[in-house]
């Protein structure tokens, strides 16, 4: 926008740079004036990060800014030696995002950002230049109606010609390019694009004309895979938000990217180890060089913390993390050994795998086919882990693996000094912790949850050190730990004491803390293992610890000498996607979030479900074809499991209202009218599936004497005169747990999932009966659903995939054939309670999926001397 000329500010005394502005600019005198009245505002900016507006002057039809003079090159030149390291990128977006902040802050917008009005000086700071003068040249009306120079500012007739590679299109925003209003998102936008190009050396969208630019502004799919592998997953996650083309979904304050940037430059430095801890070695011999200088030497006044050091450790090609409810990846007592859950291909059963740290490659461990949430016995010579409904261990050298108890559906486990293994042998309500010997034998309950006081599962343990006590999480709302307890459980008393609320996986370190998980974040408080209190108040100690809400588990580990082991994530957000049979994907307008228990409405158009959001579920309505999400209930309780009626008017769901115990309501679908009680009991209840003809509704019942039963609820009248829910019938009950009931469209077979076997199947039944039980899945199975255009069966195995089985029916016997893979490549997000809900029209299924979850388990996080840095931190004071 005009030529730029070093002057020489007489009356002050200092050198500007003067920029003249086009005759034809200047000749306008109603833009003239515009352009005065936005050169004041622009210059009440004050802040290091922006090039400063000295004055403006006109003379004899001349048109000039007197501007700050920036020394330096400008980000463009720098690039053009190709990408910027990692650290070094992230310390110049920094400065840029201060310099947006305060703009945006006082209503300015930039709306040309771009590398070349960055401007690097020697000293390391960075100037934004041209700030907001783009809205000033072209002014508001301009923008809005999509034309002139404020929608390309540095556009000319030359750039319009084949061969030519474009600046400022490649920059603008999406809106900008529709010609649409456009306001700081816009500059959010084109932030992410020049970080984006720091990063990788290369512009993100270009074209040999302005409209093959602006085209794969537009429709370009971005590639991801050109960020360095250095790339910290919380930029990563930053960029996808910058970069999202929906501005409602947009990151929506420059500020947010300022404080992720600052958590990344202000994390230990990052030691990326390509396919391996190649350098783990060196890193270790000169750690332990710097140690002995520091103590020999005799001018050291006094001796220092180790250093924090922070390693990443690669899988491996191809090679990533399984999705275990509790750590994929452990350390063993020692620090030497790495030992994780992994596969190589979406058809491969995950194996254990162990590696020593100064070694290059993992060995897979034989017989631990669909193993999860292993751990390690105190001498680090066994590892411990769950698959298909036992409980198992196996040698760290290898051979065969040794079955110790069944354990239909574990939430953990804890390898005692003595050799006794603490563990919760299911999720489901009313399950707490056992032992059993690490030599097997029969399993001794431990704990119970308390009624009383809601709990609805005990979790995560962890033997506490001198074999006194065991630590673990006690929730009480299925499907959200954010607020459960950590609770001490005294072996000899046999006493509870509640140590805090407020958190989940808690983990007493030989640092002398106890640490656990709220939002995504690790806590750590100093803690007093003799008297089983805490000795003073939680702090926060590090963020961006994968973790699940669903179910309480996190993805961190520690040894004793002081090194933490995690994955780099948040606390898991689903987006919703839609799957076909062959395996394509779509994600669903709606913003990601702590989504489950998906239903669809019998005419397809709608979804329910329920969301958290802060302490509470809330039931959901959401129109995917139209992108609105309305919520249908408000009630200060929980309010989960929506299951439609067959005429789609009413939602029934379960809920913790009236104080009372989780209990069967149901509500108008269109929000209109209040929610209606259905039943009355002492025990927590679920919906699961509405009977075809409206007149019979599946629930899921826990009891204390019979593990979780199916119950039947029967329905008179109609909407005119009123439904009257009558008394529930019992189905199925036994000692072990039935799960998810559903009804066969025509009504005449019930399906559902049970573990009487030791892990999960799914079977059918007639109904109402009498008649034979048919198993239908045959290597584990949950979540079953009807097909309602064809005779299919759908179910999610144990690895969350999905699996179909056909099936006839003759007369009164029913057949299904032999179970095989609905889509190819794919799996739902586990913890959920309901991941998927198969389309009425049989031909895809909506399914929740953690965002950007392979970018996460391709590597293991290491901090070392990480006990020191918790000392400094949280340090052992008294309350």
């Amino acid at each position: 926008m005009g030529e730029v000329f070093r002057a020489r500010d007489t009356k002050l005394n200092r050198d500007v740079a003067i920029k003249v502005l086009p005759s034809a600019f200047a000749r306008d005198a109603e833009r003239v004036a515009r352009f005065r009245r936005e050169a004041q505002v622009l210059a009440s900016l004050n802040h290091p990060n922006i090039a400063a507006i000295h004055g403006l002057e006109e003379s004899e039809g001349v048109v000039a800014l007197a501007l700050e003079l920036v020394e330096g090159e400008d980000l463009a030149e720098r690039l053009t030696r190709g990408a910027i390291p990692v650290d070094e990128a992230v310390a110049i977006a920094k400065q840029i995002a201060e310099g947006l902040e305060a703009a945006h802050e006082k209503g300015i917008v930039h709306r040309d950002l771009k590398p070349a009005n960055l401007k690097l000086t020697r000293d390391g700071t960075v100037k934004i230049l041209d700030f907001g003068l783009a809205k000033a040249y072209g002014g508001e009306a301009e923008a809005a109606a999509g034309g002139g120079l404020s929608q390309s500012p540095t556009m000319s007739r030359q750039m319009t010609e084949a061969g030519v590679i474009f600046g400022t299109a490649a920059y603008m925003s999406p809106e900008q390019t529709r010609g649409a209003t456009v306001d700081k998102r816009a500059d959010i936008w084109a932030f992410g694009v020049v970080l984006f190009e720091m990063l990788t050396g290369k512009r993100l969208f270009t074209g040999e004309t302005v409209s093959d630019t602006l085209a794969a502004v537009l429709r370009q799919e971005i590639d991801w895979k050109a960020l360095p592998a250095s790339t910290p997953p919380g930029l990563r996650r930053l960029l996808e938000r910058c970069l999202d083309r929906e501005p409602k979904r947009r990151l929506r304050d420059i500020g947010e990217a300022r404080i992720a940037l600052e958590q990344t430059l202000g994390t230990p430095e990052i030691v990326r180890v390509s396919s391996g801890v190649r350098a783990l070695p060196w890193v270790i011999a000169l750690s332990a060089t710097i140690a002995a200088l520091a103590l020999w030497s005799p001018w050291q006044p006094a001796a220092q913390p180790a250093p924090v050091m922070r390693l990443s450790a690669e899988l491996g090609s191809g090679t990533s993390l399984a999705t275990n409810y509790g750590p994929s990846a452990i350390l063993s007592p020692d620090g030497r050994l790495l030992a994780f859950v992994a596969g190589q291909g979406a058809d491969e059963r995950p194996l254990l795998h162990v590696r020593r740290l100064e070694q290059l490659d993992a060995a897979p461990l034989a017989g631990t086919q669909g193993a999860r949430d292993p751990f390690f016995s105190r001498d680090g010579e066994w590892i411990a882990f769950f698959t298909d409904g036992k409980l198992k261990k196996v040698s760290v050298s290898g051979g065969a693996a040794v079955t110790l108890c069944d354990a239909a559906d574990d939430r953990g486990g804890s390898w005692a000094e003595d050799g006794t293994i603490f563990f919760t042998p299911s999720g489901r309500p009313g399950v707490g912790l056992s032992r059993v010997s690490s030599a097997g034998g029969t399993p001794q309950i431990l704990t119970t949850p308390d009624p009383a006081s809601q709990e609805v599962s005990h979790r995560w343990p962890q033997a506490l050190p001198g074999g006194k006590a065991v630590l673990y999480t006690a929730g009480s709302v299925s499907g959200n730990y954010e607020d459960a307890s950590l609770v001490v459980h005294t072996l000899e008393g046999d006493t509870r004491k509640v140590l805090h609320r407020g958190g989940y996986h808690g983990r007493y370190l030989p640092s002398g803390h106890l640490v656990f998980i709220h939002e995504g974040t690790l806590f750590a408080a100093a803690f007093d293992p003799d008297r089983l209190e805490l000795r003073d108040q939680p702090v926060p100690v590090l963020a961006g610890v994968t973790a699940n809400t669903g179910n309480g588990g996190a993805q961190f580990t520690f040894s004793r000498d002081g090194t933490l082991a995690y994955q780099q994530g948040e606390t898991l957000a689903t987006p919703i996607q839609w799957m076909d049979r062959e395996g394509m994907l779509q994600t669903l307008p709606a913003a990601p979030g702590v989504y489950s228990n998906i239903r669809f409405s019998p005419d397809g158009r709608w979804l329910a479900l329920d969301i958290l959001e802060g302490k509470n579920r809330d039931v959901w309505v959401y129109e995917w074809g139209g992108d609105t999400l309305s919520r249908l209930t408000f009630d200060p309780g929980d309010d989960y499991f929506p299951v439609w009626t067959p005429d789609g008017q009413r939602i029934a769901f379960s809920s913790t209202r009236d104080q009372a115990t989780r209990n069967l309501y149901w509500q108008q679908a269109d929000g209109t009218g209040e929610a209606e009680r259905l039943t009355k009991s002492k025990n927590p209840q679920y919906p699961t599936s509405w009977h075809p003809s409206g007149k019979f509704l599946a629930f899921q019942e826990t009891n204390p004497q019979t593990s979780v039963d199916i119950l039947i609820l029967p329905l008179t009248g109609d909407e005119a005169s009123g439904w009257k829910p009558g008394k529930p019938t019992v189905f199925l009950n036994n000692p072990f747990g039935e799960f998810a009931a559903a009804f066969s469209p025509d009504g005449r077979w019930l399906a559902y999932s049970s573990n009487e076997s030791g892990r999960f199947e799914v079977y059918v039944r007639p109904f109402p009966g009498p008649g034979g039980i048919r198993q239908v899945s045959t290597a584990g199975g949950r979540l079953p659903t009807w097909s309602r255009s064809r005779r299919d069966l759908l179910y999610v195995v144990e690895d969350g995939g999905i699996m179909v089985a056909a099936y006839t029916v003759e007369g009164d016997l029913f057949r299904a054939e032999k179970p095989r893979v609905w889509s190819p490549g794919f799996a739902p997000v586990r913890g959920a309670d309901r991941t998927y809900d198969l389309h009425p029209d049989g031909e895809r299924v909506a399914v929740l999926k953690a965002s950007g979850d392979e970018a996460r388990r391709d590597h293991v996080t290491l901090i070392q001397n990480f006990f020191d840095e918790l000392r400094r931190i949280a340090p052992a004071g008294r309350r």
